[in-house]
């Protein structure tokens, strides 16, 4: 029997914590925040996409940073081992929404939190900071925690998560305890996160949420992401669960220059919405064109679209020309926002970067540098789009670990 520390009690943490112990190992967890599982238990909205009912070839085709290095631990513990492991081992239910996602039926983020604590109940758990690494004898032997008290252990396991969200706990601390055993760090940077515009475009109508509405991202003039669904607009840009799943596809933003199109009306190809833009205007004849949009978009969205059309205010509806009603079906399949910037870490779903998985084994996770020392979830280098992919990387990263002691 293994003697293992886990530093942090997260989804990594906690899903590692219950497979150990499952294994027969002593566990003990070291969190610095109040309650465990504080970030899981916000996540989507309070609803918790744990997973996307898919197999794992299709799987590895939604991990943005490094698949490869997930190809082990995927296969070792897929989508489906996960969702029969909450169904039957631990009793909670589940139900598939759409794009494959999985939630528990109660719809409770906390439900899922509550389950994973019932699987590690047999770890200790250690309120504390843990801020160095013991080593002996070129192993992995504990670690010291910030109030000095040591733990020693025959394992440690980092699960300390990325820089994102750090009131629920994220402080980038793994990311110092793998430099301690000499670990390269990719720069962190914010993923599944809002966009900043260049301009005050979006501004201008923030609160606005828009539903069934079409989202694509060029960058430079090459089409990199496009769906459909729901977004937000914010006194600094772009939100929502669309935009989250584009800020994945954002790369360098000093060497490109990015944009979103945004279509309104994505249930009518543009004959369809030109004979509709012809009918009402044959409706509103004698009115000015400031009142031409009335039954087109959400009033906070009227004043905007209409300078960007730039048809003059006062014009009368019937003046409009053939040039004129083209130009206001571009814009109204293809509203433009400059983007300027991601939003921030504080914000992100998750962090991309982390510890460089080249210097990780990927079928035990355990450091090739320091014997002894383990990585699981958000602190390593892999990131995947939004639909439950990164819980999955947690979960099936945190059993690699535990069943290789």
């Amino acid at each position: 029997m293994a003697r293992l520390i886990i530093v942090g009690a997260g989804a990594a943490g906690l899903f590692a914590a219950g497979s150990a112990l499952g294994a027969g190992h002593g566990v003990t967890l070291v969190e610095h925040m109040a309650a465990p599982g504080k970030k899981l238990a916000i996540t989507g909205k309070g609803r918790c996409n744990l997973t996307n009912a898919c197999e794992p070839a299709e799987f590895l085709k939604n991990v943005r940073s490094n698949p490869r290095f997930l190809t082990s631990a995927i296969h070792r513990l897929p989508p489906a081992d996960v969702m029969r492991l909450f169904e039957g081992e631990l009793g909670l239910p589940l139900k598939t929404e759409r794009g494959r996602r999985v939630f528990p039926q109660s719809d409770r983020a906390a439900d899922v939190v509550d389950a994973l604590l019932s699987r590690a109940a047999g770890a200790k758990m250690v309120r504390g900071q843990a801020t160095r690494l013991l080593v002996e004898a070129g192993r992995a032997a504990g670690v010291q925690l910030a109030d000095g008290r040591k733990l020693a252990a025959d394992a440690v396991l980092v699960a300390t998560g990325g820089l994102s969200y750090p009131v629920a706990g994220s402080t980038g601390l793994g990311y110092k305890l793998a430099q301690q055993a000499g670990h390269t760090i990719v720069p962190p940077v914010p993923s599944l996160v809002a966009m900043v515009e260049r301009g005050n475009t979006a501004k201008q109508m923030a609160g606005l949420s828009l539903r069934n509405v079409g989202l694509r991202l060029y960058e430079d003039d090459k089409q990199v992401f496009a769906e459909q669904g729901e977004m937000l607009f914010t006194h600094f840009g772009l939100s929502g669960p669309m935009v989250l799943s584009a800020s994945a596809f954002l790369g360098d933003m000093a060497k490109h220059r990015y944009r979103v199109a945004i279509d309104l009306k994505p249930a009518l190809d543009e004959a369809k919405l030109d004979a509709r833009l012809q009918r009402d205007f044959t409706e509103m004849a004698g009115r000015n064109v400031a009142n031409c949009l009335d039954k087109l978009l959400p009033a906070s969205m009227r004043p905007v679209m209409l300078a960007a059309w730039g048809a003059p205010p006062t014009q009368k509806v019937n003046q409009i020309t053939r040039a004129q009603r083209q130009q206001l079906l571009g814009l109204l399949k293809a509203f433009p926002i400059e983007i300027a910037a991601r939003g921030s870490l504080d914000h992100a779903v998750i962090t991309a970067g982390g510890v460089d998985v080249k210097q990780v084994n990927p079928k035990t996770m355990e450091s090739r540098l320091l014997p002894g020392l383990y990585f699981a979830g958000e602190v390593l280098d892999v990131d995947a789009y939004t639909g439950g992919y990164n819980l999955q990387i947690a979960w099936s990263t945190a059993h690699a670990a535990a069943s290789a002691l």
